[in-house]
């Protein structure tokens, strides 16, 4: 487990036990988040990742697996930005036209991503996804559970589907490690969001760069056509 999974967990348990409240639990979250990745110095650090190029492509890249028509693409999370630029380029080397958004929780990541990205500054928004108004709806919105806490993911995932991803458009969870079927214990992201009651429509992995037991996962979940 490394620092983040290690910081989530310990809030996870302060919250259940009653010692912290779920705006404390976002606060925190932000605290942890915030000042680490504005630590980095290349843009794959700022959004949370630790690999070369070559890793995060294998790591990132089986989001656009899920992407299946041109449209727009709501990056929940989004940091920096720089998945919001890596999938419009990896989507356009597939032959597909994507116009990129994002999301963040924290005001000094998301005006890091303006500053980076200063022609799509507009289009980098504040909020934290579990009430966040969105001003349109997106044919693509990319989100992972880990946003929000555990007892609060159905909802987010609810929300999201309803309210911000564009009808007939999709959600698609991750990308995100786990431990291949092979050796993993615990139910798959994948099963504990089919438990929740949705459909899952459609999945994609890929082998971890360098650990035999883990794989890079995607899934999603097609919004209803109205």
């Amino acid at each position: 487990m490394d620092k983040t999974d290690n910081a989530l967990a310990l809030l996870e348990a302060a919250l259940e036990s009653g010692e912290i409240d779920e705006q404390d639990w976002y606060r925190e979250v932000a605290a942890v988040l915030t000042p680490a990745y504005l630590a980095q110095d290349d843009p794959r650090g700022q959004s949370g990742y630790s690999g070369d190029e070559a890793h995060w492509r294998q790591a990132r890249e089986l989001v656009v697996d899920g992407i299946d028509r041109d449209g727009t693409f709501l990056d929940v999370g989004c940091a920096n930005g720089y998945l919001m630029e890596s999938i419009q380029r990896w989507a356009r080397e597939r032959g597909r036209v994507m116009e990129p958004y994002g999301l963040d929780i924290s005001p000094q990541l998301a005006d890091l991503a303006r500053r980076r990205l200063a022609h799509w500054a507009e289009r980098v928004y504040v909020g934290n996804a579990i009430n966040w108004q969105s001003p349109m709806r997106f044919g693509f919105v990319r989100t992972g559970l880990e946003y929000v806490p555990v007892r609060r993911q159905r909802d987010l995932l609810e929300r999201l589907l309803h309210e911000v991803v564009a009808p007939a458009g999709r959600l698609i969870i991750g990308a995100f490690k786990e431990e291949s079927d092979e050796t993993r214990a615990e139910p798959s992201q994948e099963e504990l969001v089919a438990r929740f009651g949705f459909t899952i429509g459609g999945r994609s992995e890929r082998p971890h760069y360098c650990d035999d037991y883990l794989v890079y996962r995607v899934f999603w979940i097609d919004a209803p056509d109205n």
